[in-house]
């Protein structure tokens, strides 16, 4: 026995899966117990991977948006246009809707295809590494 009342058969098994269910989501949503992401282990790899050929201050992108990769501090500052970063706020933050693919086609980034307007080509990144961005913007990011 134990702190759920006896079942047996199919019943048991949808109580199993409802409580799993119900801890994951309290622990995810109240709790807030998602993995911490940091700037140095996560973030900054996945944008010298996929990023850096175009954002770094001799490139392409850093020429048309002054938006330098080479740094924490770059990528806090922004582009000549602005901050691309909004701590605590990824749907306010330019740099996770372009990576999403949540803005025209056109600006999608890495570029991957024929009518983005940069000339570069990259590899879109996966649904994990937005995920990991979007988490370390709302996380507030930091420079961990």
């Amino acid at each position: 026995y134990g702190p759920w009342p006896y079942r047996s058969g199919e019943n048991a098994m949808t109580s199993t899966k409802l409580f799993t269910i119900g801890l994951i989501t309290l622990c995810t949503g109240i709790l807030g117990c998602e993995r911490q992401v940091s700037y140095t282990e996560d973030i900054q790899p996945m944008l010298f991977a996929s990023c850096l050929q175009c954002h770094d201050k001799k490139s392409e992108g850093y020429a048309t948006s002054g938006f330098s990769l080479d740094s924490y501090d770059a990528v806090m500052q922004g582009t000549k246009f602005g901050k691309v970063v909004v701590a605590g706020s990824s749907e306010s933050s330019s740099l996770y809707l372009v990576v999403a693919h949540k803005t025209a086609p056109e600006i999608h980034m890495p570029p991957h295809h024929e009518n983005a307007l940069a000339e570069g080509r990259g590899i879109p990144w996966t649904d994990e590494q937005t995920e990991t961005l979007k988490l370390w913007i709302d996380q507030g990011a930091s420079n961990n």
